[in-house]
Formats: C-alpha cells, structure tokens, sequence
C-alpha cells in the first residue's frame, strides 16, 4: 500500500484527534482569557485595598488633628471666659473709679467757683445790671426783692418710687398746708393728695392718698400747685390753662393760651407743650412755638386772672432739653442726652438781666435712673421736687447773691 494512501478505518481516527487538537487549543485560548481576566480583577482589587488604606489613614489623621484642634479651641475658650471676667473686673473697678471722679469733680465745683478773667469796676457792674435788652420792650416790674440765684446742688435724697416712668410731684407753694400732690403719667384725672410729706413715704403706693378727680384729664407734666389751686393743661387740641381750687374740687377759671402753633418745650420730653413753674415772683409759663421753634421761651402769667403779663424769647434751645424751673425770674434749663447721661444746667435766661448766660455756673446733678421727667422749684424750702424714672427725688439746692456773680 502507499504510504500516503489511508485506510477507510484511519479517516475517522485522524477526525478525532483533530477535534481534541481542536478542543484543547480553545480551552487554551479561554484559559488564557480567564486568567488574564482574574489577573486584572486582583491587580483592581489591590488598587481599591491601597485606595482603602490611605483614605484609613487619613481619616485617622484629620480625625486626630480634630481632637488637636478641639482641644486648642477649648482651651482658648477657656482662656477667654477668664478674660472676659477680668475685664468685667477691671470695667467694675473703672466705673467705680468713675463714679469717684465725678463726686469729687462735683465738690471741686462746689468748693472752687470760676474765677473772673478780668477785674470788673462795680460801676460798670451797676450799669450792666440795669441794661434793658432790646428785646424785652419794657424792663420786667420786679414783685419782690429776690436776687438769689443756684450756686450748686447742696444735698439729694430720694424717698420712694411711685407711678411710671413720667409723672410730676410737688408740694402746695404759697399755702402752710404741707400737702404733697401726685400727678402720675402724661395724661389722666386723678390727682393723689397726701397730708405730708412724712406721710406720703411711709405709704404703700397711693392706697393712703386721698383721689381727687378733675373734670378733664391733663397733658404733658407740666402742672403747677400753688395758694390752693392746681394749674394745669387741659388734653385736647387746644392750649388751655385749668385752674381748679383743690379746696372746693371744681375747676375756678380756664383760658386759651396766647401762642399760635407751639411746639413740645423739651426735645427729651415731647410730651409736655407748656411747663408751669413757680418762684418767688409766682406763676410762670415755659413754652415754645414755630416763630422760634429752636429755642424756649418764657411768659409771666398772673395766676389770679391768668392773664399774660409779659413773654420773653430765651436763648436757651430745645435739642436735648429735659425739664426747667424757675428761680427769682431766673429760668434753668436743664439738658441731658438721648442715651441717659448726667442731666446739667446748661442755659440760663434772667428776665431782669442780671444773670448771663456766661455768668452762671453750670450745675450737674448727681447721676441717677435716666432723665427728669419734671423739676419742680419750691421757694420756701429751696428744694427741687424732680420725678425721675418713677423715683421721687429731692434736691437740695444752695444759693447766692447774683450780683455776687
């Protein structure tokens, strides 16, 4: 036989080796694949454990530099709260020191009055006293003798809080009763009456007072009591003067105030258009109206008739105003600030012009809850009666001469 030539039994043989061949060199091919598949799965894997451990790794690190940091920021913290309290101490120790300064600021001015610049001949003083400003048109018909003007403020004592935040106190000036009249708030119609001073402090509130109605209710707190009549302004949308007689209970004689378009007197209480003071010449009007809206004025008034005996435009402003009151026809304005301060006598106006403003020495009152809703002057006594913050206060007030300015 050839030996090229096959048998009828070899074609199957060699058919079948050939598919083994071919069967073994797939499964080679997908070994090959798989094993080339799982090599790159674990070099992914190796690559995600890395990726895994260094983000561990930093996770604790930020996570100990956090502890780091939390401990700094408390202690700083802590470090602060001891700073803040020892500034606390120190700004303690500064008001008090403070509050010393001014005490002993305010005794110096007591005790150390300015000295003139220049020396004056008592002539040319004599002269001076007697100058009738412009305008004034006609020289002020003194009714008395009184030339006493505020040198300082001598003594305070403060006896009790009753009422709101503004209200006015006061005694009967011209009368020996003694009694002590509340006027609580900016507007109502009862008026509390006490026998005496003494009295009134020893009470709880105004459960003790006797109530005395008025037949309106009155505006602002600029009321006036004296020779046994309560002068007061009526609430509307007129200015009109109340007289009412406190021994009969009724209202005597009113009037219309004789300023067209008036303003609130007081920049730091609006709510008072007219302020009534008496002195030693009797019952005065402070005011202000839109002819001179910037500064005071003052009027004369007869609390008999209440007629107008004579008006004044002072130089006085009332920016920052709080109260004034009026001593031997000398009108003492006082001022304060927005934010509450040391009230002080910063303008003073004399009708007979004896006093300037430059003469006169500026007075502080010792500091207290805010700003004085009222001030009120009795001649008898020389005091103050000054409603502040609810508190009634006294202040004792020394005089001079003022042709000893």
């Amino acid at each position: 036989m050839h030996p090229l030539s096959f048998s009828h039994q070899s074609v199957p043989v060699f058919k079948m080796r050939a598919l083994q061949l071919l069967v073994l060199l797939l499964s080679g091919l997908v070994g090959a694949q798989q094993q080339a598949l799982m090599d790159y799965l674990e070099r992914r894997l190796l690559a995600i454990e890395d990726r895994i451990s260094l983000w561990h790794e930093q996770t604790s690190r930020y996570a100990s530099e956090l502890r780091e940091f939390k401990q700094q920021m408390v202690a700083q913290l802590e470090g602060l709260d001891k700073n803040k309290e020892a500034l606390r101490s120190e700004l303690d120790t500064v008001g008090t020191r403070v509050d010393r300064v001014e005490r002993e600021m305010d005794y110096l001015e007591t005790q150390n009055g300015a000295q003139p610049c220049v020396d004056v001949d008592d002539k040319l003083v004599e002269q001076q006293v007697t100058v009738v400003k412009e305008r004034n048109k006609a020289k002020y018909a003194k009714l008395t003798d009184c030339s006493d003007m505020i040198s300082t403020i001598k003594a305070m004592k403060i006896l009790k809080r009753v009422g709101g935040a503004k209200g006015m106190w006061t005694k009967d000036i011209g009368s020996a009763t003694g009694k002590v009249y509340i006027l609580n708030g900016t507007e109502d119609n009862t008026m509390y009456e006490f026998g005496t001073v003494r009295e009134f402090t020893s009470s709880q509130g105004t459960s003790a007072a006797n109530s005395v109605q008025l037949p309106s209710a009155w505006r602002g707190m600029g009321h006036a009591i004296y020779n046994n009549h309560l002068y007061y302004l009526k609430q509307g949308e007129e200015m009109k003067l109340i007289k009412f007689d406190l021994q009969k209970n009724i209202a005597v004689d009113s009037t219309v105030f004789p300023a067209k378009n008036q303003l609130p007197v007081y920049g730091l209480n609006p709510e008072t258009f007219i302020d009534l003071a008496v002195d030693e010449e009797g019952l005065w009007a402070i005011y202000a109206t839109q002819e001179n809206e910037r500064h005071i004025s003052l009027a004369k008034i007869d609390h008999k008739t209440l007629d107008i005996e004579q008006m004044w435009d002072t130089p006085c402003v009332r920016e920052n105003a709080e109260a004034a009151f009026v001593i031997c026809g000398t009108i003492y304005v006082v001022y304060n600030s927005k934010l509450p301060s040391r009230s002080r006598i910063q303008c003073v106006f004399d009708v007979s012009d004896m006093v300037t403003n430059d003469d006169a020495p500026h007075v502080y009152f010792p500091k207290r809850y805010g700003t004085h809703a009222s001030l009120k002057y009795n001649p008898v006594e020389q005091l103050l009666y000054a409603w502040d913050d609810g508190y009634q206060i006294l202040y004792k007030l020394q005089m001079k001469k003022k042709l000893d300015v």
